[in-house]
């Protein structure tokens, strides 16, 4: 059996102002192997995108460990954490994130060039394709509507060939058809590329796809069938 790429092992965070402390995520435990898929899901406030954040490490937690292929995360200085996301994670987010300054194409040849990539065009071509976007390479994120800025994100995120892939409510702006397009496009190249996936969403029957579902509330993680 293979050892997991991602363990969280009793992990919590809390935050203090004058009103008090509050308790973000309490005691969350669990481990995903790799090409594995998670969902996370809860309400609004219920401490989704905050585990995401500290799996990803942009974010510590007040006690816990996260093991990110084989690494203990918090032992790493700041550098160190963002040299292990460039090599291992792609993100995709509810806002696309992309760059307004840069093409399609460009968007997603610059984690290639980050990473020192010898020739990052082709290759950014050939994920844009997979995504139907060849036709789409020169234009900018302003002339593209939230479909296609999703897929360029898609094509971004995966032409790195991350071991996981962190997506927190990739279909939230987007309509239910065109939504439903996106899930099933990044489920398909999850499955191809041979990617771990953890998925946050607030979509429950969008959870379903996934091989194993997480709910938070109020901080705290209990498992669904």
């Amino acid at each position: 059996m293979s050892s997991p790429l991602i363990a969280v092992s009793h992990l919590f965070k809390s935050v203090t102002d004058v009103t008090g402390t509050l308790d973000i995520l309490r005691d969350i435990d669990f481990t995903l192997n790799p090409q594995q898929t998670l969902a996370i899901v809860g309400a609004s406030g219920s401490g989704k995108s905050t585990l995401l954040a500290i799996m990803a490490g942009l974010d510590t937690p007040t006690q816990g460990t996260v093991h990110l292929a084989g690494q203990d995360i918090f032992l790493l200085n700041e550098d160190e954490r963002a040299a292990l996301r460039a090599s291992t994670i792609g993100f995709v987010f509810q806002s696309f994130q992309l760059l307004a300054a840069l093409t399609a194409l460009e968007n997603v040849m610059l984690p290639l060039e980050l990473a020192g990539h010898p020739d990052p065009r082709p290759v950014a071509k050939d994920i844009l394709a997979r995504v139907g976007l060849a036709e789409r390479l020169n234009h900018y994120p302003k002339v593209m509507s939230g479909g296609e800025q999703q897929r360029v994100a898609l094509a971004r995120a995966f032409v790195v060939n991350p071991k996981l892939l962190l997506a927190d409510e990739p279909t939230g702006s987007l309509d239910h058809a065109t939504g439903e397009t996106i899930m099933h496009l990044m489920l398909e190249l999850n499955r191809e590329l041979g990617t771990t996936l953890v998925l946050v969403t607030h979509d429950v029957a969008l959870s379903r796809r996934c091989d194993q579902r997480l709910v938070m509330e109020a901080g705290r993680a209990s498992w669904l069938e």
